[in-house]
Order: C-alpha cells, then structure tokens, then sequence
C-alpha cells in the first residue's frame, strides 16, 4: 500500500506567482497537498516564463491544480471567495494591496472561514513607509545588501547571476505554511502570515549586518575569503581543460594545521608548502596571495574531477565549480534519482528536478507535470464548487473564467 504524503488532506489555494510564490507552493505539493492555481488565461500572462510542462514552469507548477478565473471580474472574485472557505491557507505573493482590493485579504476570508490561514509573500511586507514599493528578486538582493558585498575585481556591484531571493522567500514561505498549519492543529485558530521577502533575504546576509551595526563598519566585498572561520588557501582555481571546455574550476577550502598538513601530503609535499611563511595558519592568512599563486599553479596542472577526488581521500573540502552540463550527469544526484522521469500528454516524457529531503514515512513524490493554464476548470468548478456544465459554459461566455 502506497504511503500517505505528509500534508495530504490539506488545500491551499494559490494566488502566486512568477517565482518565489510558487517555489513555497511547489514544496507543500510535493508533500500532498493540493494546491489549487488561480491565474490569468489571457494570452500575455501564458506566455511570460515559457512553455507550462517544461523548464522553469515545468519545475515550478508540478503536482498542482490550476483554474482560469478573471479576477477583474465580481463573479470571478466571488468564485474565490468560494474557494477559499473549502480551503485551508490562502498564499499570494502580490504586493501588500492586492488582495485587500479584491476582499481576499485575511479579515475578509476569515469572515467566510474562521480557522483560515493567510499568507502574504510581499517584496516588504504589509508594514513600514515601503510597504507598497514594487520588487523583483534582483531588486530586493541590492536593498538587502548582496549586490554591494558581490562585487567585481575593479570593486563594480555584481549580485548573484540569478534570484537568489527567489529561492530564499520560496523556501521561507513553505516553512511559515508549515508553522501555521501546526499551531492550527494545536488550538483551531487560523492567522495572517506577513511575510517580507526582503526580510527573509536580509536575514541571511550574516556577519555584516551584525558588523555594521554593532561596530559601525564599512563592509568590504568578501571576495573569496572565508566568512564563516579563518582559512587559507580558500578560493576557487582555475583547471586544466576538459575537452573542449576550459572554463574547469575548482574551490578549495583549508582551515586547521592538520588539514594543512593533509593538503600538503596529498600534493605531494612540493617545497613551498613547507615554507616558513606558511608555518601557521596565521601566516597563511598574513600571505594568502602568494599562497593562491601557489595553489593556483598546481591546480592548472589538475583535472578537476580526479583533484577534487584527490583532496577528498585526504579529507579536504574540495569541490568541482559544476556547470548546468556536469549537474545533469553528476554521479551523485543520478545514484540519489534527484532527476525525476515524468510522462507528458504525448506520451513523450521528460526529467525535473526531484524533493531533495527523503522523509522515509511519508515520502514527497512528483505525480503529475505542470498544467496548463485552466487545465482543471472542470474538476476545480464542477466537483469543488458544484457548477453544473451550463454554468460553467455562462462564465466563460461572461470572461469570468477562461475556457
């Protein structure tokens, strides 16, 4: 007998979208619950992040239910409002007026559904002179500071190549879904969930804003240096190249006298390891630029793979700077089946990116790709709401849902 999933019986209904939203969404379904889309059927709004079974939308709207309705439209909103009272959590990521304007907003829905639970995923939060203010991921890394502390060898802001800030809020949402739902469980109550993605970002810039704000300190980009515990060598290197490709790297992190004397003997103990400038690990700090060069040189010898292989056996935090390609045949999350197989309507079939926590009584699982926009009109309005065909045929005649 199949397992029940953790969060199996519960419904949310998700007014998300983009990125960080979804990504919360997408980690309560693949544990069970059913998430319920609400989204745009017009054309422009279908086709801003690409095809809905593959890539990003792909990975991103798996596992979910998805209805067309208008919500410009009173009997759209109405549809909603219908939903959410069969509906356990409400999650959007507009920004904080969004659902006010529609009636959706917390003090509404608990109205319909007194143990509702609301959660707003806005850029700043609900609260505060920037309440309103528009944000992206981009937008919220340099408010929250990355963007500074990422910056170029000629000192340029550089940030993260992608929404890091995505991510971050994503994963902060999932976990705010699964406290509240807990503490209904405990005492009956719903609650309103005002969650900053700009918050949940800069909560994670570490050090820094300790540094500024108890040492007043003007914050240098961190380069490669170690944040977290003195270390060195520590930085990224610079492969021999594979191939046609020579854009192979590899990090490497020493932190301990014995860790030193381990990457010492593994490369074969050449004479600048033994080196008196390089005795303590306060001396490797002191010269850690002539001791990158060093590293560096050996490195450009190295093939990536057998080098990080080479450190590991000694016990050093060695790893390969994968790129896309390397990930997709990576050894360990092929061994782990991280790459899901699932079946498209063509009978065609594709690879997404798997639950990466393996919970061994209820474990998550990919059942179904994404939908397509309104794909489960008929199920969402039909068997949820009761619409028999001839009223769900007037609301697309009506542009409140999207056939």
């Amino acid at each position: 007998m199949m397992a029940r999933m953790a969060l199996e019986g519960v419904r949310i209904l998700d007014f998300t979208w983009v990125v960080a939203g979804p990504v919360a969404t997408r980690i309560l379904a693949d544990q069970g619950a059913e998430v319920i889309k609400i989204e745009r059927g017009d054309e422009n709004a279908m086709s801003v992040l690409g095809p809905r079974r593959i890539g990003l939308q792909g990975e991103l709207h798996r596992n979910k239910r998805s209805a067309a309705i208008n919500m410009t439209k009173p009997r759209g909103v109405e549809l909603a409002r219908r939903l959410a009272a069969i509906s356990d959590l409400v999650m959007d990521n507009f920004s904080a007026r969004v659902m006010r304007m529609w009636g959706m907003d917390y003090e509404s829905l608990a109205k319909i559904k007194p143990d509702i639970i609301s959660i707003s995923m806005s850029g700043l939060g609900h609260t505060g002179p920037r309440c309103n203010y528009v944000s992206y991921g981009p937008t919220l890394q340099a408010l929250a500071g990355f963007t500074r502390m990422m910056a170029d060898s000629r000192g340029e802001p550089a940030g993260y190549g992608y929404s890091y800030a995505d991510m971050a809020g994503g994963y902060s949402g999932a976990l705010a879904a699964l406290i509240a739902l807990w503490h209904r469980k405990r005492t009956g109550r719903g609650q309103f969930v005002d969650l900053s993605q700009f918050e949940a970002l800069a909560s994670l810039a570490g050090p820094a804003l300790l540094d500024i704000a108890v040492n007043g300190r003007t914050q240098e980009p961190p380069g490669w240096r170690s944040q977290e515990a003195p270390a060195a060598p520590h930085g990224v290197y610079r492969c021999r190249p594979r191939g046609g490709d020579d854009d192979r790297w590899i990090v490497i992190a020493v932190r301990t006298q014995a860790e030193w004397e381990r990457f010492a003997r593994a490369l074969g103990n050449p004479e600048w390891t033994v080196d008196s400038k390089f005795r303590t690990l306060y001396l490797r700090m002191r010269n850690r630029e002539e001791l990158d060069a060093h590293v560096a040189r050996w490195a450009a010898t190295q093939d990536a793979e057998s080098a990080m292989a080479l450190l590991q056996g000694a016990g050093i935090a060695a790893g390969v700077a994968l790129n896309g390609a390397d990930l997709a045949i990576d050894p360990q999350l092929a061994a782990r089946g991280f790459f899901a197989p699932v079946k498209l309507p063509d009978n065609s079939s594709t690879r997404i990116t798997g639950v990466p926590m393996r919970l061994s009584a209820t474990p998550g699982s990919i059942h179904t790709v994404a939908p397509e926009v309104g794909e489960d009109n008929d199920y969402i309005l039909g068997e949820l709401l009761g619409l028999g065909r001839a009223e769900r045929a007037e609301l697309i005649a009506e542009g409140v849902v999207w056939g």
